[in-house]
């Protein structure tokens, strides 16, 4: 995608951005859904060990607000 074209719908509402990435979710099919958003091994793994730390202190997140904040540089 261009990102001229990336850009400009980036500035569209937030209901109009939603109802998009609704639309292009539904518009996946099964086979598609499955086959690109299937985990490597390597990945389940790495995800089933974060869960594991997390269950063992839930306490050690960051709540995304946060994590989204410093990314933007805003502290």
């Amino acid at each position: 995608m261009a990102s001229n074209t990336r850009s400009e719908l980036f500035k569209l509402p937030a209901d109009e951005r939603a109802e998009l990435a609704m639309a292009l979710w539904e518009s996946l099919t099964d086979a598609e859904r499955e086959g690109e958003m299937s985990l490597t091994n390597e990945q389940r793994a790495d995800l089933d060990r974060r869960w594991e730390e997390h269950l063992r202190d839930p306490d050690s997140g960051i709540p995304w607000n946060d994590v989204k904040r410093r990314l933007q540089g805003r502290k």
